[in-house]
Parts: structure tokens; C-alpha cells; sequence
């Protein structure tokens, strides 16, 4: 799904969860419907409850922790939390300064929202929210990039005039495409390698932990169930 980070593996500390009575899930907040703030000032969305789940199954006491999407792995690393569960697509830049579970849902297709149906993505000037995938696939095709720090500002961009599309995942351009005069373009991009959790790299016995639970949430379908709610991506 998204999100090629920028960071660097400088500030891979050591800081474990061993000693720690609650494990710290850190999420964005900010991109529906994979995690996001409800009405009621809480993290709500698909990872929220695969989240509580998960940790349900491997006997873990979690919390939930906010984070700004560009800092998201140097938080991580330093130890503001525990884990990562944010839309996060697994690529061996980031494998080079965290580790990652096994992935909870296969790729989300990269799709293109503009406000006419005829826009010329190759020849145009596409948004995306910086440090993700998408960001790194138009800046691999030569092709004009203009980066935000928020997937709403990549969104805003084309409906002023600033960029003549936007490229992310189909599942968060379905809750904006038919608003404001915003078409969902029939090209897509296939890229990224799956969605999983993030952790730092000291910390392979709750790594594990994820992955049985991840796993066997794979093995009964609720896994599959849940995807299908959220309609975050493809069944396993």
C-alpha cells in the first residue's frame, strides 16, 4: 500500500519493549479508511480494530499513539512507541532501518483522482503525500511531482488548480472521488508489497507475537472479514 520513507538508519537506537507494560501501536490518524480520528477524538478505522484485535490474540495491553506521517519511522526507532500500524507498505529502503511483520493485507492498488477524465498523468503535474510510494513511483518516471505533507493536501491541490491529479491508494481516493467534481481516472498503478506492521529491529519477540496473531487471523478469515468491512484492499 503507501509510504516510502525518507529516514535514516543514523538514529537506530535500542530501545525495547521488554520491561514495558503496554505496548504503543503509532498510527497516522489520517488516512481513511485505514486509520483515522472519529467524532469523538479517538483513532478509529480498519487498523484500529485489526489493531485491538491483534493484540487481543497475542495478550498484549496496547494503546494507541497519533504521529505525524514524516516522522512516523524516527519516532519509531527512538522509541515513542512500539509499533507501526499505518497503512505502511513493506520495501526493502525501509527494511534497511526497521522491521516489518508479515504483511495484513496484499498490495492496495495506486490509483489516480483528478477533476476531468481526460487529464494526461504523464504529461501533468501529479500529487502525493511525501515519503510514500506513490511520491517515489512518479519521481522514478521523470514525470512533474508535487509533494504534501498530508494525503487532504494532495487532495486540495488538484480541486484549486495546484496539481491536475493526485496518486495514492484506491482505498483512501474512494472516500473523495464524486466530491467537488473529483473522477477516479481508469488507470492504475500496481506498486508496493503488501501492508505491515513496523518495528524496530531490537524487538523480534514482539514481532513474533504479531505475526502468530496475524497469522491466525489469516487461518479463521477474520483477516479476510475485516478487509472486506473496510474495504481496504484485497482478500488474502
Amino acid at each position: 500500500m503507501k509510504k516510502l520513507i525518507l529516514s535514516t538508519a543514523a538514529l537506530a537506537l535500542t530501545a525495547g519493549i521488554a520491561a514495558a507494560d503496554v505496548v504503543r501501536m503509532g498510527t497516522e490518524g489520517a488516512y481513511a479508511p485505514w486509520n483515522f480520528v472519529n467524532d469523538a477524538g479517538e483513532i478509529d478505522g480498519f487498523e484500529r480494530e485489526l489493531g485491538d484485535e491483534l493484540c487481543k490474540r497475542a495478550e498484549l495491553q496496547c494503546e494507541w499513539v497519533k504521529n505525524d506521517w514524516d516522522s512516523i519511522i524516527p519516532n519509531l526507532v527512538s522509541g515513542n512507541y512500539d509499533t507501526i500500524i499505518a497503512g505502511m507498505s513493506i520495501t526493502d529502503e525501509r527494511d534497511e532501518v526497521i522491521d516489518f511483520t508479515q504483511p495484513y493485507t496484499p498490495p492496495d492498488p495506486s490509483a489516480y483522482v483528478a477533476l476531468s477524465a481526460d487529464v494526461d498523468v504523464e504529461g501533468g503535474v501529479i500529487a502525493a503525500q511525501a515519503a510514500t510510494i506513490q511520491a517515489s513511483f512518479i519521481a522514478e518516471q521523470g514525470w512533474t511531482l508535487i509533494e504534501f505533507a498530508t494525503p487532504e493536501e494532495t487532495v486540495a491541490a488538484v480541486r484549486n488548480g495546484e496539481a491536475d491529479a493526485v496518486l495514492a491508494d484506491k482505498s483512501f481516493l474512494d472516500t473523495v472521488a464524486g466530491m467537488d467534481g473529483l473522477v477516479m481516472l481508469e488507470r492504475m498503478e500496481s506498486i508496493g508489497g503488501g501492508v505491515g506492521m513496523g518495528l524496530r529491529e531490537s524487538d523480534g519477540e514482539l514481532r513474533a507475537k504479531f505475526d502468530a496473531a496475524i497469522q491466525s487471523m489469516k487461518d479463521d478469515g477474520t483477516l479476510n472479514a475485516l478487509i472486506a468491512k473496510w474495504e481496504v484492499a484485497s482478500q488474502w
